[in-house]
This record gives C-alpha cells, sequence and structure tokens, in this order.
C-alpha cells in the first residue's frame, strides 16, 4: 500500500528537519526539532522564564504559533513593534528588542549545512538576532530549509521578499509583480543581508525546527 500523501511530505519535513539541526549543531548552534506546532510552542516556551522580557520582532511564524499571547499568559512583557505609533515610537520599540532579554524571531531561510540566511530591510531583526539579547530563539517551518546558501538567497529574494512587500503594502515592484526584480527601488526590502555561519560568540542561539509549512 503506497505511503498517505500527507504522511509522506511529513516525513520530507521531518528528514530535512533532522539534517538541519544535526548541522547546526555542529556549527554550535542549539538546535531541536519540533514534533508539530504545539510541541513548538511548549519548546520555546520552556527556553524562556517568566520573567524575561522578550522582544518579538517582525515574524509572522511566531505570530501564526501564537507566541505573542503564549508568552503574555506565560506572564512574560512582549515587546513588539506592529502596533499603532509614530516613526520615533515604532523606533523605540524596536530598540527596545535590541536589548530585551529573549528574542523570538523566525529567519527567511536554514541551508541544510546549518546555516541561518536573512535579508531585512531595516535591520533590528537580523542586528538582534547577531548581538544584544543574551538568548534567541528562531524558530523555522521546514518550507524554510535549503539545501545551500545560493538556494536560501535565491528563495528569501524570490519567495518570503515578494509576500512580505505584499504585507507591508510597500510600493517596489515586487508588490505589483509578485516576483523579484532585483530592483533599486527606495521601498525595497531587501537592503541588509546576514549569514549566520556559526553561532554568534555571546549569544545562546536554539533553533526549533518544525516539520510543518510556517511563515513565508
Amino acid at each position: 500500500m503506497s505511503t498517505d500523501y500527507q504522511q509522506a511530505r511529513k516525513e520530507f519535513y521531518r528528514l530535512r528537519c533532522e539534517k538541519a539541526a544535526e548541522s547546526l549543531a555542529e556549527n554550535g548552534f542549539e538546535a531541536q526539532v519540533a514534533t508539530d506546532t504545539q510541541d513548538a510552542v511548549r519548546i520555546v516556551l520552556g527556553f524562556i522564564s517568566s520573567e524575561d522580557v522578550v522582544g518579538l520582532p517582525g515574524t509572522v511564524t511566531a505570530r501564526e504559533l501564537g507566541l505573542p499571547g503564549a508568552l503574555r499568559e506565560q506572564g512574560n512583557e512582549v515587546v513588539e513593534h506592529w502596533v499603532e505609533g509614530t516613526s520615533e515610537e515604532i523606533r523605540q520599540l524596536r530598540l527596545r528588542q535590541l536589548n530585551s532579554d529573549v528574542l523570538v524571531t523566525g529567519t527567511n531561510a536554514v541551508t541544510l549545512d546549518g546555516k541561518l540566511v536573512n535579508i531585512d530591510g531595516t535591520g533590528n531583526r537580523v542586528a538582534a538576532m547577531i548581538f544584544g539579547p543574551p538568548r534567541v530563539v528562531v524558530v523555522a517551518g521546514a518550507n524554510k530549509i535549503c539545501h545551500d546558501t545560493d538556494e536560501a538567497l535565491a528563495r528569501t529574494k524570490r519567495i518570503a521578499g515578494p509576500i512580505n512587500a505584499l504585507r507591508l503594502q510597500t510600493a517596489s515592484p515586487c508588490a505589483k509583480t509578485g516576483y523579484c526584480v532585483d530592483c533599486d527601488s527606495p521601498t525595497s526590502i531587501c537592503r541588509i543581508t546576514t549569514i549566520l555561519d556559526k553561532q554568534p560568540g555571546q549569544t545562546e542561539l536554539l533553533v526549533v525546527l518544525v516539520p510543518e509549512q510556517l511563515g513565508y
């Protein structure tokens, strides 16, 4: 009897998550593979004490998992900038995220050889992943796993970039075409590229991989 098509996809995702987690560990990251989204939330909450101030930058994955509410229910102060406010008020919230006890974020891509690849517009998210909060949790669905950095960068530009441009309602070309045209637009959100080859020297970074599709 052939394997159920949904089960085959889940097994494919699980295998890729396990390989990526193994490579991440070899590169000094702490990495765990969750069984499902509920298990991913359990792992994240277990990494964070109720007294911690948690920075939450622009991550769709965390919101799909319901982490903002789960963290507040645990007793955490959650600093997020997806709120109404002036540009200066939002900037101050982003600065507070840099000084939080723990950062919870997603990533644009994870490679099978254990690297985290991101392209940012403002830079607050990638800056905080590298230095600032002493502890960082990165949650990623298996759809973010790529073979290598070339594929990861292409994925970020061709998939994450256009969808985020649509979400943010920017005037960049990809928000109109649905695909990257490698633009030089003043409204481009592809401004800062980071590749974490190893765990940053002064940051404890946990990567939670979920064998499901999450985020962009």
